[in-house]
């Protein structure tokens, strides 16, 4: 009976790998270092803020800057 408990377990443990891929479920190795990840997460979202609100601030500087070129050549 020990080949089949061990064939049951095999196969049984490589349905349960499909069925989390499948349904891209989490596991307890991915929640181990779930809080680090979003710490990065939350790190990169602010990053992006900041490149978002420096952009935005060049942007209508450029804007400003072309509006009084067209106005000068009327």
């Amino acid at each position: 009976m020990v080949g089949i408990d061990s064939y049951m377990n095999t196969y049984l443990d490589r349905r349960m790998k499909y069925l989390i891929q499948d349904y891209d479920l989490a596991t307890r190795q991915d929640l181990g270092n779930f809080e680090a990840r979003l710490q990065a997460v939350e790190e990169a979202s602010r990053e992006i803020d900041i490149f978002e609100a420096e952009a935005e601030e060049k942007l209508g500087a450029l804007e400003a800057r072309l509006k009084n070129l067209k106005e000068g050549k009327k």
